[in-house]
C-alpha cells in the first residue's frame, strides 16, 4: 500500500510533531503565567502530549500537509493549513471532552491559545522555510547577469521577478520595476523597488542604464507596448516581452520560458477580446468535430482550441502532409489530446468525404480549407474555383447528406466587392452558406465568418517582410497608402467558434477587426524592431499595386446591412439571400469549365456571376429569434 507521506518529506512530519507538542505545552504556561496548577499538570505528562500528537498528525496527513514542498508554499496552502489545524484542535477537544480522561477539565482558554499557537507555528515554519530557500545569497543581487528593469508590477511581474531571484542560471539581475499606477511608486516587490511610472521611463532608462527592458504585462495593448518600445529604442536599450494572453494560454505556462524579443505582432495587438471558450462551446463538447484545412494557420488553431473543450473526437482533414502531421503530433504528444483522427485527403473528393463522414459522423464541421494567396490565384484561376468554391460545395453537400448539426465556413474580407479571382471564389462560398441556410429541408445549420488578415499566418506580409529585412532589404510595399486589417490567429479563431454558437440560418458574420494599419507603417516598425533605421539601413521600395488588389479592404459592402450580434466583437451581415437554383446552375457550369481547363471562359463566367448575382426577397426572420433557435439547437 502506498504511504500517504513521501519519504523525502518525513522531516516535515518530524518538525510538525515537535510543533504540536510545543504548542500544547506552551499554551498551558501562557494561560497560567508560567506554571499551571497542580491539578492540571496531568495534561503535561508525556503520554498525554503523545496522545495529542497522535490525534493531530493523522489529521494533518488527511489534509495533505505532506503532499506539498515547503519551498513552493502558497496562500492557498496557508488556507489549507488553517482548515487542517482547526479540525485537529476540534478532534482533540472532542476526545478530552467526551471521555472521562481527567477529573479536571481543560479550561476553555487553553483551546483558544492552543489553536492560535499551533496555527502560528505551522504556517510560520512553512513561510520561514520558503523565505530562507528563496532568499538570494549575500551579494548575488548585484552584477549577476544582465541588469533588467521590468515594466509592470502585477501578478506576471511578480512571478518573473521571483524566478529571476530564485534561479541565478537565468542570468538576470532585476534592478527595478515600472508601473502605470503612481500609487505603487517606491513600494517593493521581493525586495525590488518600483522606480516610477511608465511616463517616467525615459528618465529612468537614462539614469539606470539597464542592459535590458522586459515588458511583463500580458494584457497590455499593442499601443501601450509600442510606447514602451519607442522609449527604449530612443535610449538604445533592448526590449523583451511576455506574449499576450491568448498566446500564453495556448502555450506552456512557464513564464520565464516565454520571455522573447518584442515582435511586430505584439505592437499590432489590440485590447484583448473577452471570449470564454468554455462557456460558448457547449455545441462542441461531447461531439465529433471535423476541421478541413486542419494543417493551415486557421485550421490548426481551430484544432487546438476545440481540443480544449472536450469533443469526443476531432477529425483533421487536409491534403498537405507536413501541416497535417505537425498538428496531429502537437495535439497528441504535446497537449495530450488522443481523440484525434488525421485524414490525408482532398476535401473536394466527394467519394472520399462521404467515406470520412460515414465513418466518423461529425456533428460540427469547420470548413477552413482554401487557397488564399491573391497573386497565385490570379495566375491559377482554375484551382482557385476548384479548391475554394467547388470544394466548399462538396463539403457542404456531404455535411447535409449525413445530417451534421452545424457547418461553419471560414471566409475572408476579400469576398466583399471582390476584384480578384480569389475574392470571387470565396464570395461563392458565402453564397453557398446562404443558400443552404435558408432551405427548410435540411437539419444542418449554416453560417459563415468573414475577417481580414491574421498576424503571422503562412504567406502573410509579416513573414515576407521579416525575410526581406534579414537580407538587408529592400522591403517591398505595393503602395504608400495601402492599408489592411489585422487580427491575431487565436483571437480570430475564438470568434469563429463564438459565431458558430450563435449562427444557423445562413448568416454571415463579420469580426470587428479594429482600425486598419498602413502597410508602410508596418514595414517601418518591423525595420526599427530589428535595430536598424528605415530608409537609411534598410530601404523601403514601392512596387505598385498588383492586378485587382485594393488599396483598402472592406469588411462589408454598401448593399449589406450590419447589425450587432450577441457578442460585441461579432457583427451580423444581412442581405437578400442568393437564388439557390441560379447558384447551383452557375456552379455546375464552373465545374464543367474547370474540368475542361478553359481558363478564359471560366474567368469570364466567374466575373459575370459575381458581378450580377440573382437574389430573392429576404424572408423576414427576427434576428433574436434566429440566434436563439440556433443556440438552442
Amino acid at each position: 500500500m502506498r504511504s500517504p507521506v513521501n519519504r523525502h518529506r518525513l522531516w516535515q512530519l518530524v518538525i510538525d510533531v515537535a510543533l504540536v507538542a510545543a504548542a500544547w505545552m506552551l499554551s498551558w504556561y501562557v494561560r497560567f503565567d508560567h506554571q499551571p496548577p497542580v491539578y492540571y499538570r496531568r495534561y503535561l505528562d508525556w503520554d498525554v502530549v503523545f496522545l495529542v500528537v497522535a490525534i493531530t498528525i493523522p489529521v494533518f496527513v488527511a489534509f495533505g500537509f505532506y503532499n506539498r514542498w515547503w519551498r513552493y508554499v502558497s496562500t492557498r496552502d496557508m488556507w489549507g493549513a488553517l482548515r487542517g489545524v482547526g479540525v485537529s484542535v476540534v478532534v482533540v477537544f472532542l476526545v478530552f471532552t467526551l471521555t472521562a480522561f481527567h477529573p479536571a477539565r481543560v479550561p476553555r482558554g487553553i483551546w483558544i491559545i492552543y489553536l492560535l499557537l499551533l496555527l502560528a507555528f505551522v504556517t510560520g515554519c512553512r513561510l520561514l522555510a520558503r523565505t530562507l530557500i528563496e532568499r538570494p545569497a549575500a551579494g548575488t543581487i548585484v552584477a549577476r547577469g544582465k541588469e533588467v528593469i521590468i515594466v509592470g508590477a502585477g501578478d506576471a511581474a511578480e512571478q518573473i521577478l521571483r524566478e529571476m531571484l530564485r534561479t541565478p542560471a537565468l542570468g538576470y539581475t532585476p534592478i527595478g520595476l515600472v508601473d502605470d499606477d503612481p500609487r505603487k511608486k517606491n513600494l517593493r516587490l521581493h525586495g525590488v523597488r518600483v522606480l516610477g511610472t511608465t511616463a517616467e521611463l525615459k528618465y529612468l532608462l537614462h539614469d539606470r542604464r539597464p542592459d535590458e527592458l522586459l515588458i511583463a504585462i500580458p494584457s497590455a495593448s499593442g499601443e501601450a507596448r509600442e510606447r514602451v518600445v519607442e522609449v527604449a529604442r530612443t535610449a538604445r536599450v533592448p526590449v523583451k516581452t511576455l506574449p499576450g494572453l491568448a498566446e500564453m494560454i495556448s502555450t506552456d505556462f512557464n513564464l520565464t520560458g516565454q520571455i522573447r524579443p518584442v515582435e511586430v505582432e505584439d505592437l499590432l495587438g489590440r485590447e484583448p477580446v473577452e471570449v470564454d471558450i468554455a462557456s460558448i462551446a457547449d455545441y462542441l463538447t461531447g461531439e465529433v468535430v471535423l476541421v478541413t484545412g486542419a494543417g493551415g494557420s486557421i485550421g490548426s488553431e481551430l484544432c487546438r482550441q476545440i481540443a480544449r473543450v472536450g469533443p469526443t473526437r476531432l477529425v483533421l482533414v487536409d491534403n498537405g502532409e507536413p501541416g497535417l502531421f505537425d498538428i496531429e503530433r502537437e495535439l497528441v504528444d504535446e497537449r495530450g489530446f488522443h481523440a484525434t483522427a488525421a485524414v490525408l485527403a482532398d476535401a473536394g473528393n466527394k467519394r472520399k468525404m462521404r467515406q470520412v463522414f460515414d465513418k466518423y459522423r461529425p456533428a460540427v464541421v469547420f470548413h477552413a480549407a482554401a487557397y488564399k494567396h491573391v497573386p497565385l490565384m490570379e495566375a491559377n484561376p482554375l484551382e482557385a474555383v476548384r479548391n475554394n468554391s467547388l470544394v466548399t460545395r462538396t463539403v457542404a453537400d456531404v455535411a447535409v447528406e449525413f445530417e451534421a448539426k452545424r457547418f461553419v465556413l471560414v471566409s475572408t474580407d476579400k469576398a466583399v466587392n471582390p476584384k480578384t479571382v480569389m475574392g470571387q471564389s470565396k464570395a461563392l462560398c458565402e453564397w453557398l452558406v446562404e443558400a443552404w441556410g435558408h432551405r427548410d429541408d435540411t437539419k444542418t445549420r449554416f453560417c459563415g465568418v468573414r475577417f481580414g488578415n491574421v498576424l503571422a499566418s503562412s504567406g502573410s506580409v509579416i513573414p515576407i517582410f521579416r525575410k526581406q529585412i534579414a537580407r538587408g532589404g529592400p522591403v517591398t510595399v505595393t503602395h504608400v497608402e495601402m492599408t489592411r486589417y489585422f487580427m491575431t490567429i487565436p483571437e480570430a479563431v475564438q470568434l469563429v467558434i463564438q459565431a458558430g454558437a450563435i449562427g444557423g440560418r445562413g448568416q454571415v458574420y463579420v469580426l470587428d477587426m479594429g482600425e486598419p494599419v498602413r502597410i508602410v507603417d508596418l514595414a517601418d516598425t518591423m525595420i526599427r524592431l530589428s535595430g536598424r533605421e528605415p530608409g537609411r539601413e534598410v530601404p523601403i521600395e514601392f512596387i505598385g499595386a498588383r492586378p485587382g488588389e485594393k488599396l483598402h479592404e472592406e469588411l462589408w459592402s454598401d448593399d449589406e446591412t450590419v447589425t450587432p450580434s450577441k457578442h460585441a466583437a461579432i457583427l451580423l451581415v444581412t442581405r437578400p439571400p442568393i437564388d439557390a437554383v441560379w447558384l447551383e446552375t452557375g456552379l455546375e457550369e464552373l465545374e464543367q469549365l474547370v474540368d475542361a481547363g478553359d481558363t478564359l471562359e471560366l474567368v469570364g463566367r466567374l466575373n459575370a456571376m459575381v458581378g450580377d448575382p440573382r437574389r430573392i426577397a429576404l424572408v423576414d426572420v427576427p434576428l433574436a429569434a434566429t440566434e436563439e433557435a440556433s443556440t438552442a439547437s
